[in-house]
């Protein structure tokens, strides 16, 4: 893990760079329709949003914590800088992408590893702008609250870029003797 300002930012420009590069090597290999590189990079996006729930709900706050001590840390501290060195989850979207090729073809190996890690770069872009913006919009503050919310209430709110698996898996907080899933009165920056 990596603790420094320099490290979380030059991490954000290489799960951007690494998403465009694939997805435009997919894009130019393609000889598929628009159709259905538009379906696999949705698929892509799908799949990634289930891999950051399940990574963030079994991984993270699991019963094997196997990734827990590190998440404990943002927790503690939502501010801080505590990420992987920059340059690991590009080689693993590479290695993925790689793998991919052996049993897809080039263009949907790419489409797909590309929507993968541009899935994984709104993930980073998102969870710092939660964490670091003040929100002026409704519509942004209520995105922002479901985020928030997990830090109070560590058992729900697993998804940062998406609550559907939270609506799908029982696991979205729901506040008590209202009918809807968010409160309307955060303000952005998470205060722990």
């Amino acid at each position: 893990m990596s603790t420094t300002r320099a490290n979380g930012q030059a991490g954000l420009v290489a799960d951007v760079a690494i998403s465009m590069v694939l997805l435009g090597a997919g894009l130019w290999r393609g000889n598929a329709g628009p159709v259905a590189a538009i379906l696999t990079m949705l698929l892509g996006l799908l799949l990634f949003s289930f891999i950051e729930y399940g990574f963030h709900r079994w991984l993270f706050h699991g019963s094997p914590q196997i990734m827990e001590q590190g998440h404990r840390k943002h927790h503690e501290q939502p501010n801080g800088y505590d990420a992987l060195p920059f340059f690991m989850p590009p080689l693993g979207l590479l290695t993925i992408a790689g793998t991919l090729v052996l049993v897809l073809p080039v263009q949907f190996a790419f489409l797909l590893s590309g929507s993968l890690a541009a899935g994984y770069a709104a993930y980073g872009l998102s969870h710092a702008a939660i964490h670091n913006l003040r929100f002026r919009s409704r519509l942004s503050k209520r995105w922002a609250a479901i985020h928030h919310i997990h830090h109070y209430h560590p058992d729900k709110n697993f998804g940062v870029t998406t609550p559907l698996w939270d609506i799908l898996l029982g696991t979205r907080y729901v506040s008590a003797g209202k009918n809807f899933n968010a409160p309307e009165t955060t303000a952005g920056a998470c205060d722990g």
